[in-house]
């Protein structure tokens, strides 16, 4: 599959188009292609926000089926904006789908963004259908977080083998 051509396949579009994906990244252009990728897999319902307290208010709001999320931004980064996302009492859906988009593929990135509870890590420039595999993968397979000892850390369920090229950096 090319990222030119995404294939039509009616079991694939049964779960991206009534998705709700919440797309959280301080910059705008990144914010855009990601939207247009989104349309182009058959997303509709799509919503952003521009930093990670006002993507911690859309979570409240509209309840995602995933989150996109760069690692890097200003104020509440990636990993603090995850924390509070996976701590119950801070919005309706502990367990949401997380898909941390960075620039960072160090070894150090991948590990610290697993043990916090992100789902899925794509390195940025995101093509359309690593996107899409991703997009597929949780929310067909939906991971719950579990709790490690008296830690508040989350615990993700072993990584699955994904034998694609480039798809997933596996640690």
């Amino acid at each position: 599959m090319s990222d030119d051509v995404i294939q039509p396949n009616a079991r694939i579009d049964a779960l991206i188009k009534p998705a709700k994906v919440l797309i959280v990244d301080d910059e705008y252009s990144t914010r855009k292609v990601i939207r247009i990728q989104l349309l182009a897999i058959g997303a509709v319902h799509i919503y952003d926000a521009a930093d990670g307290p006002s993507g911690l208010d859309a979570i409240k709001s509209i309840a995602p089926d995933v989150v996109l999320l760069d690692w890097e931004m200003a104020g509440m980064d990636g990993a603090e904006f995850t924390r509070c996302v996976r701590q119950p009492a801070t919005v309706p859906d502990p367990n949401v789908p997380i898909i941390m988009l960075t620039g960072h593929g160090e070894r150090s990135h991948v590990l610290e963004a697993m043990r916090l509870g992100v789902h899925e890590f794509l390195l940025k420039p995101v093509s359309s259908s690593a996107l899409l595999a991703r997009l597929v993968s949780v929310l067909s397979k939906p991971r719950v977080m579990g709790r490690r000892g008296d830690d508040d850390r989350p615990e993700a369920a072993p990584e699955r083998v994904d034998t694609t090229p480039g798809y997933r950096i596996f640690v």
